[in-house]
């Protein structure tokens, strides 16, 4: 009977249980949705800024905040879009454009690791270089933040023609226009407003 009327309240308690877990479940939930209603409507406005038409030119022409880019289709021998770390800190998101010529472009979008970790020392040292360097945008009218980072003499000798993307959406949508191009054999003209 003691048994009984243990196993009888343990269950009675169950859905309880239940319930006050599934309520921060359901209001992370709602956060998580929220977050993702919030990065469609940021990522709708990055597409806004972009255009990607048909040329008849034959070539895959790109222009973006930080330069232009033109290839004849025919020369491109290769496309490839893939992630890596970079010196354990940084996430990097890059397009690559191999050609029968001697020079590489790249398209890169980048990103800290940490980028939501608020109490690292990293993500505290980035946000003070960001302060930095808005404080110097101001001043000289340049968008160092649009610009391609190099290390010389590693990239700046070796042929690598590198620009920057300022988020993944616009990375991917350059990777579609690029990849459409090849792969049809007909030019395009990808701008970044």
């Amino acid at each position: 009977m003691k048994t009984t009327f243990l196993l009888t309240a343990l269950l009675a308690l169950l859905p309880l249980s239940q319930l006050s877990a599934q309520v921060p479940s359901a209001q992370a939930e709602q956060q998580t949705t929220e977050e993702q209603k919030a990065q469609e409507e940021a990522d709708k406005a990055a597409l806004e800024g972009i255009e990607d038409d048909e040329n008849k030119k034959r070539r895959w022409q790109c222009s973006l905040p930080g330069g232009e880019y033109s290839v004849n289709i025919g020369n491109i021998t290769s496309v490839s879009k893939h992630s890596y770390v970079l010196d354990g800190t940084l996430l990097v998101n890059e397009v690559t454009v191999d050609t029968i010529g001697t020079a590489l472009a790249r398209f890169y979008f980048i990103e800290p690791i940490t980028k939501d970790t608020n109490f690292n020392a990293l993500a505290r040292i980035q946000k003070r270089a960001k302060e930095l360097q808005n404080r110097a945008q101001s001043r000289t009218g340049t968008k160092a933040d649009e610009m391609a980072q190099k290390s010389y003499p590693t990239t700046t000798h070796a042929r690598t023609i590198e620009f920057r993307i300022i988020n993944e959406v616009e990375l991917n949508a350059l990777y579609s226009s690029l990849f459409t191009a090849w792969d049809t054999g007909k030019g395009r003209t990808f701008r970044i407003k």
